[in-house]
This record gives C-alpha cells, sequence and structure tokens, in this order.
C-alpha cells in the first residue's frame, strides 16, 4: 500500500485562514493515512477467498483511493485557503464574490470526495459484479451462465407447451409442487385479464434469449483472445507482453515517477501478483498499451 502526499502547507494556510487556533503540524497528513489505513484494513477483508485476478482489481482500487483521496484533500485544503472566513478577516472590505466562488468550488470538491467515497463500495463488490475478461477463469465462468440461461429458455418453453395442451401443470416434468402453485397461480392471474397467457409470458423469453445471444457473442470475443495465443515484444526498459486476458507492460526495473504517471494515463493498472501493469486485452487495451510505449520511449531518449 502507498501514501501520497499531502501538502502540509496547504492545510496549515486553510486552517489560519478559517480558524483562530493553531495548526496542528502533520495533522492533515495523519488523517489522511488514517482513512487509507481504514480502506486498506478492507481491502485485505474483501481479498479473503478472492482470485488472484480479483486481488489484483482490489489492489488497484485500494492505491486509486489512496491517489484521489491526497488529490482531493490538497484541492480543498487549498480552496480553503484561497478566502479566510469572516470571522478571521472580519465584514471590513471582505471579498465576497471571491468567497461565492471559493464556496462553488467548495461543492464540487465535496461531490468528488463523494465519488472517492465510491471506491470503497467498488472494492466490496469485488467478485460479485459481472464477468472481467482479466479473470483467468472468465471463459468458465461465461459459459455456466450461458448453459444456465439456455436450460432455463428450454424449461420455459417446455412448461408453456404443456400448460397450452393440458390446461394445467399438475404432472408437468420437472416442476416440484411449489413450482406448480406459483406457475398456476401466475397463469391465472394473467386469465382473469382475459388474455390466454402462459406461465412464462412472452417477454421473459425474449429477455432470457436476449442474454443468451450476449453470452454466445462474449464467448465468441473470448476464444477469439484465447486464439492469439501469447505474444511478446520489447521496448526501452521492458517488455510489452499479451495474453488471451490481458496486455501487461513488464520493467526490468521499476519505473521512474514519469513513466509510472504515462501507464496510469493510459489505464494501466498494477498487479502485484504478475510483477506487471496491465490492463484488459480489447482493442482499446493495445492500442493504450501502443501509445503508452511510444510515450515511455521519448522519455528514455
Amino acid at each position: 500500500m502507498k501514501y501520497y502526499p499531502i501538502d502540509e502547507s496547504a492545510a496549515r494556510r486553510a486552517k489560519q485562514a478559517n480558524s483562530l487556533s493553531d495548526y496542528a503540524e502533520g495533522s492533515a497528513t495523519s488523517e489522511y493515512r488514517r482513512e487509507v489505513d481504514r480502506a486498506a484494513t478492507l481491502a485485505e477483508e474483501c481479498k479473503k477467498g478472492k482470485t488472484e485476478a480479483q486481488q489484483d482489481k482490489i489492489d488497484y482500487l485500494l492505491d486509486r483511493y489512496a491517489r484521489r483521496l491526497a488529490d482531493n484533500m490538497n484541492a480543498s485544503n487549498r480552496n480553503r485557503a484561497s478566502c479566510p472566513s469572516v470571522m478571521v478577516a472580519g465584514w471590513s472590505n471582505f471579498p465576497v464574490r471571491k468567497k461565492q466562488q471559493q464556496l462553488s468550488r467548495d461543492d464540487t470538491l465535496m461531490r468528488e470526495w463523494r465519488d472517492i467515497r465510491g471506491i470503497l463500495d467498488q472494492i466490496r463488490a469485488v467478485g460479485h459484479g459481472g464477468i472481467s475478461g482479466m479473470d483467468a477463469d472468465a471463459r468458465e465462468r461465461v459459459q455456466a451462465k450461458l448453459t444456465e440461461r439456455e436450460v432455463m429458455q428450454e424449461k420455459m418453453k417446455s412448461v408453456n407447451a404443456y400448460w397450452r395442451k393440458h390446461g394445467a401443470l399438475v404432472g408437468c416434468p420437472g416442476l416440484s409442487d411449489k413450482e406448480v402453485a406459483r406457475l398456476t397461480a401466475s397463469a391465472s392471474q394473467s386469465a382473469s385479464t382475459g388474455r390466454s397467457e402462459p406461465p412464462y409470458p412472452r417477454w421473459a423469453l425474449d429477455n432470457n434469449g436476449a442474454e443468451i445471444r450476449r453470452l454466445r457473442s462474449r464467448l465468441a470475443v473470448l476464444d477469439a483472445q484465447q486464439a492469439q495465443g501469447d505474444s511478446e515484444q520489447t521496448f526501452t526498459g521492458g517488455v510489452l507482453r499479451i495474453t488471451p486476458e490481458r496486455v501487461q507492460l513488464v520493467f526490468d526495473d521499476k519505473p521512474v515517477a514519469e513513466i509510472r504517471d504515462i501507464v496510469k494515463q493510459w489505464g494501466f493498472r498494477w498487479a502485484p501478483s504478475q510483477g506487471a501493469w496491465q490492463r484488459q486485452n480489447t482493442a482499446n487495451g493495445r492500442y493504450a498499451a501502443k501509445q503508452a510505449i511510444k510515450a515511455i520511449e521519448e522519455v528514455a531518449q
């Protein structure tokens, strides 16, 4: 876990502009680190039982939280220092317009702070949401979801066919007594409106069918990436490695801050377990790698 620098000078000026009490040196940095430590504790808890790729994603989100929180705190302190409070400056010749601008900027920074807090929810959600192409078992999980949807589609069709033939669901193969009661009630409610609708309405089959088509398309993309195989290309100070799931920048040594800023700018995140900066293998990911390497080469010249 990395702490990002807090501008103590800006924090001190903000305190002086808004309070008659003295600034406690280092207090802004301490406050920042307490918040990051809480996030790190959450991240470690959320990593339990997760895959390697999911743990890498949590590490990336934690670093993003720490970096953006530092940027937000520094910007907030600079803004608060830009115009003193009435309590400190008094009403004589008070810069009202400047204060209004400061308050407007403060609202923007508060909204940004709420967004940053949302990263903690993203950390909690890792492993509970959709399937990322960077997950090592992405294809297997997509296939499992597709099979589940296909089985459900056939079940809905067969139940509706049985209903149309018999006018009831008692004895319908594959249905428990509880399902028979629930689906019969559903079909009966539809019948009461004057429309002859089966237990599973048309929209349910259409929605499930659309999801089947989406998952099949996703499998095709993953299969195409798998067919590409692994490839490597050297650049100054490192290697570009492309796997079916990832685009990775592997450096010979820890890159300097300027190069780290470049790879972050192009959407790469540090994966400690891989020893690489990486992002998902997509057309955008490969383009980002090309542009990042171009910028890295220019820095190296």
